[in-house]
Formats: C-alpha cells, structure tokens, sequence
C-alpha cells in the first residue's frame, strides 16, 4: 500500500514556498514603483568627514601643506589612556598623512616619537609640533629609506635620543600608477621596490637587535595587496610582499618576545595619491567604496595603537587587518 504522506507533505513544502515568494514579490513590486530617495552617503564617524577631495596634482613626494582639504589627523575625541606610556616608537613616512596620525596617537598614549621622512621639511615640523602639544618629544629623520645605512643610523640616533625603541612602524611609500607594464621603466619599478621593501626590510633589520621583549613592529600594507592594482602593478606587488613578510617575520621574531602585524588601508586622503593620480581623479578619490568616501587618517590611526600597545594585543602577532571602508 502505498504512504502519500510524503508526498503530501512535498506538495504543502512547496506550496509555502510559493507562498513566500508572493509575499515577497509584491513588497518588490511596490518598491519599484515608489520613487526611489536620495540616500546620504555614510558617514559612519564622530565627526563629518569630506565626501569631495580637491581636484589637484601634487609634485612628488607630496606635501600635505599643499591641499586644500587638510588630511584630518587630530582626533579631538580620542582619549589616550597610558597604552604606550613612556615607550619610544621610530615611523617612517613620518611627516603626513597615516604617518603623522599614527604619530599624534602614539604621542597622546604617552610615548616619544621619532619620524623619518625624505625632504618634506614642513610637514615634518608641522608633525614635531602636534606631537609635542601632546607632551612628549620628537625627533625629525631626514633621510632615504631604501639606504641601509641611512635606515641603521636612523635606529642608532633614536636609541641615542630616546634610550631605547620600542615600537618600528614601516610606513613610508612610493607609488606612482601606469597603464600598462609596458609604461613602467626600469627606474619607476626600482624605486616602488626599493621604498617599499627594501625600506622595510633595511629599518627592520637594524631595529630587531635593539628591541626588547614587548616591542612590536607595524606594516603598513594595502588593500592593492589583497585584491590586486592594474594600474598599480609594481606597488600592489610590493604590497603582496610587505603582507608576506609580515607573517614570516612575525614567526621569526616571535621567540624573542617581538609581535609583527600589518595594517591594510583601503583609500585615504594623504599625499601621496594626489602626488600620484590625475587632478580629475582625485577629487573622487575613495567614492568607489561602500562608505561612499576616502578614509582620513585619523580613522586609521586607531588600529596602529591596538597592535603596538601590549595592553591590547598581547597575543596578536602575524596578523593582516584589512581596513577598507566596507564590503558590497
């Protein structure tokens, strides 16, 4: 004898299915025909953020003096709290943008600063000055990232200074888009290498030897490093790299007590991308994103106290924190 059961049951299934389905296709209808409010873009923060950049192209390196629209970097909400009290953090690229972000935040936690930068004298004491109207020093570095000898004696005279170095944030960059591969010259590809590895690679090793139990060590990776560039073909490669070294380097560096992380920034109105893209693009710059607008530093710099500060990634080493305005 035959159980129709089952059967009825199948049948009842997809009849509710269907059920469902209407339900939702008239809401879907009625939306259709409603016309369809202007939506703000997300703003997501304390304060409003500008959802329009300058339409402007800056010779390179790039001097954050020179735009119109000032990266935003001071943070008057954010409250430092001792996190890096009485430790000696070394950043490179310094002088604006992330770097001098990351500078005031560290300052505000209660540590000293060294920055170093390639000739961007102004911006430079323009960072010496926010850091010290938080209380605490900081020492200027002029000088080319990609020279080892350059990046030990940088080490050497913050130690000199300071009394010891706690904290390495590698950050300096260069980065300048191509068409084609067939656009990029020898020396373009030899200078995104140099900057943005070698760099990294040179204040790393002369800082490693110096550093205690407790210190940590900051990338400053990309987002073109993840998802890759097609008009940013050899900086997404050294983006890749810088994220490679990173979980090696934090394996190396763990038995001595050293934590090595890496920071993944999506778009962010600093210097370097009006030093780098046509004026007519820059004005969008970052529009692309689910929050509709590029980041400003002081969104960013956060994530860099978290991993330097041992009060709050204690047990965080190797990783990738990927910070991008958003997924679609």
């Amino acid at each position: 004898m035959t159980d129709h059961k089952p059967l009825e049951r199948a049948r009842r299934i997809a009849e509710e299915g269907r059920r469902i389905q209407e339900h939702i296709d008239e809401i879907d209808e009625k939306k259709s025909k409603k016309p369809k409010a202007k939506q703000n873009p997300v703003q997501a923060g304390q304060r409003a953020y500008p959802e329009t950049l300058d339409e402007t192209h800056l010779t390179k390196p790039g001097l954050e003096k020179d735009l119109e629209t000032a990266p935003m970097y001071e943070a008057p909400d954010y409250k430092g709290s001792d996190k890096l009290k009485d430790m000696v953090a070394l950043i490179s690229g310094g002088d604006s943008g992330i770097g001098r972000a990351v500078a005031v935040f560290y300052a505000r936690e209660g540590a000293d600063v060294a920055i170093s930068y390639l000739e961007e004298t102004e911006d430079a004491h323009e960072t010496q000055r926010a850091v010290e109207a938080e209380g605490r020093k900081c020492l200027l570095l002029p000088g080319d990232v990609s020279d080892p000898a350059y990046c030990k004696k940088a080490v050497e005279r913050t130690i000199e200074v300071f009394g010891s170095l706690d904290i390495l944030v590698n950050n300096a960059a260069f980065q300048e888009h191509a068409g084609a591969i067939t656009d990029i010259t020898d020396t373009h590809f030899d200078r995104t290498l140099k900057t943005n590895l070698y760099g990294y690679f040179y204040l790393a090793r002369a800082a490693v030897p110096h550093m205690k139990p407790g210190s940590s060590i900051i990338m400053t990776g990309s987002v073109t490093g993840i998802q890759g560039s097609k008009e940013l073909l050899d900086y997404s490669m050294t983006k890749g790299g810088i994220h490679a070294f990173t979980r090696s380097l934090s394996a190396s560096l763990l038995p001595r007590g050293i934590r090595v992380n890496a920071i993944a920034p999506g778009p962010v109105w600093t210097p370097l991308n009006p030093a780098d893209r046509p004026a007519e693009e820059v004005r969008k710059f970052g529009s692309g994103t689910p929050m509709k607008r590029a980041a400003q530093p002081e969104e960013i710099a956060p994530a860099y106290v978290f991993f330097a500060a041992p009060t709050c990634a204690s047990y965080i080493t190797g990783e990738l924190l990927p910070i991008i305005g958003g997924y679609d």
